[in-house]
């Protein structure tokens, strides 16, 4: 039997050949001094060639092969069981790391014991960073924040700013409620006392949700700037260039989000917000699915 590694770095793919090759590349150029690592790749029942083009390329890497998309939780949770390692790092497929990224994470992780997650700062290809690495809980007020873009017209105030915490040194490190799950460093430890990512997630909020639950446990989150990695985000989902795949996306994001909302927050507000949340959301749905509108 293997024996344990210092990092267990779980890739999903679904039909992403490229971006999984370059994710792997970046991967194989890394600065591992001291540390030992494993890669795991779980692919969601891809057609454009993925799994062939990982074993051929990259021999080393473990792959688990399902025939059909399975969703992002339950595909991640499956390498969170194969996985080996005193942390797991839930990595994008459209990601890619640069040489010292994984070993000065480890070493962050190591120094700050209270920390259960961890991220560095996701810089997105025009340079600016990726907002989702660096944010608060989805609160009423939060999310009513953002969406009336009072968070735009407001970025640093704790009022109307909470929901991407723009109001925080954004060159040092320092505590979040939710880092992307892009980049989603955990110990182990932590995995195995608040649980794996939700399963009754298939594609967003799964991040969020696990966050609530370390914070809740009584870990801290962190957000490292000091430490980079790429995200080639908008690849796909809810930008991407086919129409219904762009719908089906936002439905997942919508009933998901919703779902984030009952399972921690519907019991916190009074039924009068909770009554206004749903309406928002539902009536998004149903403009969605009868008339194919994207608000």
């Amino acid at each position: 039997m293997k024996g344990r590694v210092d990092i267990s770095i779980i890739i999903l793919s679904y039909n992403t050949k490229e971006l999984t090759h370059s994710c792997l590349s970046s991967i194989a150029k890394t600065l591992c001094r001291s540390l030992t690592k494993e890669i795991i790749v779980v692919d969601n029942g891809s057609t454009d060639g993925t799994v062939e083009e990982v074993k051929k390329t990259f021999p080393d890497v473990t792959v688990i092969e399902n025939k059909k998309n399975i969703g992002f939780a339950a595909g991640n949770n499956q390498g969170i069981k194969a996985s080996r390692g005193r942390y797991v790092l839930l990595l994008n497929s459209d990601t890619e790391v640069y040489p010292e990224t994984l070993e000065k994470m480890v070493a962050f992780m190591d120094d700050h014991k209270k920390a259960g997650a961890s991220t560095c700062k996701l810089v997105l290809p025009d340079g600016s960073m990726d907002p989702a690495c660096h944010r608060g809980f989805p609160t009423p007020w939060n999310a009513f924040s953002y969406y009336a873009k009072l968070e735009k017209l407001f970025p640093k105030t704790t009022l109307f700013g909470g929901y991407h915490q723009g109001y925080k040194d954004l060159s040092v490190p320092h505590e979040v409620d939710v880092v992307s799950g892009a980049f989603f460093m955990v110990r182990k430890v932590v995995v195995k006392q608040v649980g794996m990512l939700d399963g009754a997630y298939f594609m967003y909020a799964e991040d969020i949700d696990m966050a609530y639950r370390i914070k809740e446990a009584g870990w801290q989150i962190w957000f490292n700037p000091n430490v980079m990695a790429l995200h080639r985000k908008k690849q796909s989902g809810r930008v991407h260039t086919d129409r219904t795949r762009r719908i089906q996306s936002y439905g997942n994001f919508l009933t998901y989000n919703k779902l984030f909302y009952t399972k921690h927050y519907e019991k916190k507000y009074s039924p009068v917000t909770t009554f206004l949340v749903y309406c928002v959301y539902d009536v998004q749905l149903w403009l969605l699915q009868t008339f194919g509108i994207i608000l």
